[in-house]
């Protein structure tokens, strides 16, 4: 009876070992964006927006993004991509997503969030990274005004190439604002470790 007790309390200890082994297990993944400016490499955080990190790589792993541009560069506010390539042609997208911004993931300086329209959850493809803290694209509330925007990782190396594209000469280019003069190429976003 003794034995056995001990042999049940042996086998709940190796349990629970075992799933605080898979809790560690579980890390955020990470990506590389290849640019004409250099390489950033973006920490995405599964763990607190998981089906926009389920999104984002769907379009990495595709290859949707390579060879796209940052085609919307305000100084001092953000760096926007993944929808046009040089030629300013739109790239057709998936379905929208469901915003997962909450009051815990901040549009700081160096995050990366999903871009969308008007409409709450008419997020796709593209996205940006914030080059300062902005805290009005914050979520704080659920309505159309207030429900901010789905930040979904942080830039955690080469945020001086971020920085350097963030000062880009822009122009326009047909009806759209805030394009670098000279096309800023996203060549490929890549798990980090894959090939």
């Amino acid at each position: 009876m003794m034995i056995g007790m001990v042999v049940a309390a042996m086998a709940m200890v190796q349990l629970s070992f075992a799933v605080e082994k898979q809790t560690v297990k579980a890390v955020n993944p990470e990506v590389v964006m290849e640019t004409s400016e250099g390489a950033i490499t973006i920490e995405l955080w599964a763990d607190k927006a998981p089906e926009t990190v389920k999104n984002f790589l769907r379009y990495a792993d595709e290859k949707f993004y390579d060879d796209t541009i940052f085609h919307r560069v305000i100084s001092n506010f953000m760096i926007q991509g993944g929808g046009f390539c040089a030629d300013m042609k739109r790239k057709d997208s998936h379905q929208p997503i469901k915003n997962e911004a909450t009051t815990e993931l901040k549009n700081d300086r160096g995050t990366i969030a999903m871009a969308r329209t008007r409409d709450i959850h008419s997020a796709t493809c593209q996205f940006f990274i914030n080059l300062k803290d902005n805290d009005f694209l914050n979520h704080s509330d659920n309505t159309p005004r207030g429900f901010g925007y789905a930040v979904f990782g942080k830039v955690i190396k080469g945020m001086e190439v971020v920085d350097r594209i963030g000062k880009a000469k822009t122009t326009t280019s047909g009806p759209y604002r805030d394009v670098p003069a000279k096309p800023v190429i996203i060549q490929s976003v890549k798990r980090l470790g894959s090939n």
